[in-house]
């Protein structure tokens, strides 16, 4: 019976768990010195083959770190371990993708197609609008622009980890998918993935027993982009894999360039030793746009639309727009393309006083509350954590207070579904619309409930302070 689920364990995973267990109970400098060159050679049961590149290294880490590499692989195996080192090369990173081929929209990297059996690593689509010409830079995210451009280009090989940050709809995406269209015109290979691509992909390939695949298909690449890391599951396997990722491209000195909506030090998700990685990087924040960088966001998208529609936009609606303080970059394109698109179908003269009725109301409702508002509020009066509401938790207890939330973000917010699902830790739009569909039926079935909505409700549109 051990035996059986001995052979059924992938020990390549196990492997890369029990690493990083080593590197927090040794430190970094023991670690890196002894474990982190060894590699997983081969098993036969229980009794597994641990590679050292030189008989210098195989006797020292034979001789000194023995029982506890044993120790750790029972830990996280479950089983009582034995392990041989010998003297093996590391495993190479087999290439997995071909010259770049004429398409549009085009994946970030351009796979082989995998072994049989296999399935290949999918990547996001790139978007050819969002390059670095089109991107609008300010103060506000000048710095984190010519970084990302510098990096995109080649223009400077010293940057090896950008990590960029900031507010939903400030450019992190696209500064992302503009690096990943420079490399591919420089014929390097850029594989842009979401973080919860990452995880998914690589916990279907640990169920698979393709760990390895999945390994070399991210090593295949020349620059690793990630987007939403804030989405990292906290999971023993995933956290370790993003870990060993970080120290294979650094070993391998090729590009990686993370996106999140906080620092480093403030993602819960990671752990510490991933954080401490990622702030050893070139960390830039994406701060709100001021008015003028507002204006010419608002100037460049009239000028798409003029010469996609044939209808200018009026300088002074432009200003109106460019005006509200609380706005994203997204949220102001967003306003400009309701009061365009009213245009364009009613044929009517977008005058001020149009643009300030088609956006009035909503506007209104924008500066009075928040999504983060909305939270905070709720999170007080039902006795909750913040964090709470990006929990995987169900408990009745968080759940109904997370499902209000959702309800009220909806209602007093101009936010769509599922950008709502992600401030509420990455859940998708269809977790949005039953909340909203069940606080609503349960408001109509229960007076005291409806109460404390309806309070919540008044205390939000009085304005947060």
């Amino acid at each position: 019976m051990a035996q059986s689920m001995a052979k059924s364990m992938d020990w390549d995973a196990l492997w890369l768990a029990a690493r990083e267990r080593m590197r927090r109970d040794m430190g970094d400098a023991v670690f890196d010195a002894w474990i982190r060159p060894l590699s997983f050679v081969a098993a036969e049961g229980t009794d597994l083959k641990i590679g050292a590149l030189t008989p210098f290294a195989r006797n020292w880490v034979a001789s000194h770190h023995l029982q506890r590499i044993e120790r750790t692989l029972s830990a996280e195996s479950g089983a009582a371990v034995t392990v041989n080192i010998v003297v093996a090369p590391q495993r190479p990173v087999v290439a997995a993708v071909s010259a770049p081929r004429e398409a549009a929209p085009v994946p970030a990297v351009e796979a082989e197609k995998a072994p049989e059996g296999r399935r290949a690593l999918s990547t996001k689509v790139l978007q050819s609008t969002q390059t670095f010409e089109n991107f609008v830079s300010g103060p506000a995210n000048e710095f984190a622009y010519r970084a990302a451009k510098a990096l995109g280009t080649g223009e400077n090989e010293e940057i090896s980890l950008l990590y960029v940050h900031g507010g939903f709809g400030f450019g992190k995406s696209h500064l992302l998918n503009a690096i990943a269209l420079e490399a591919k015109k420089r014929g390097k290979r850029a594989l842009f993935l979401g973080a919860e691509d990452f995880m998914r992909q690589f916990l279907g390939a640990l169920n698979r027993k393709e760990t390895l695949g999945f390994k070399e298909d991210l090593r295949a690449a020349d620059i690793l982009l990630i987007d939403d890391l804030q989405h990292l599951c906290r999971s023993t396997y995933t956290v370790s894999e993003f870990l060993h990722t970080l120290n294979a491209f650094s070993d391998l000195r090729r590009k990686l360039v993370i996106a999140a909506d906080k620092a480093p030090t403030s993602i819960d998700n990671l752990s510490a030793d991933v954080r401490s990685r990622l702030s050893g990087g070139l960390v830039i924040a994406l701060d709100k746009p001021d008015r003028e960088t507002r204006l010419a966001i608002l100037k460049s998208r009239a000028g798409e639309f003029a010469r996609a529609r044939g209808l200018a936009v009026p300088d002074e609606v432009l200003e109106h727009i460019a005006g509200s303080e609380e706005n994203s970059p997204r949220d102001l394109v967003g306003a400009f393309n309701k009061v365009a698109t009213y245009a364009d179908l009613t044929k009517q003269p977008l005058t001020l006083e149009a643009a300030r009725h088609i956006l009035g109301q909503a506007t209104v409702a924008a500066k009075k509350t928040s999504i983060e508002d909305i939270q905070r509020k709720t999170a007080e009066f039902y006795k909750l954590e913040l964090r709470d509401f990006q929990s995987p938790q169900r408990s009745r207890r968080v759940a109904r207070p997370r499902q209000v939330a959702m309800f009220l973000a909806r209602e007093l917010t101009m936010r769509s579904l599922p950008e709502i699902g992600k401030r509420f830790g990455g859940r998708d739009h269809t977790t949005v619309l039953h909340a909203c569909r069940r606080i609503a039926a349960l408001c109509d079935e229960d007076t005291m409930f409806k109460q404390e909505v309806d309070f919540l409700r008044q205390v939000l549109s009085r304005g947060v302070n």
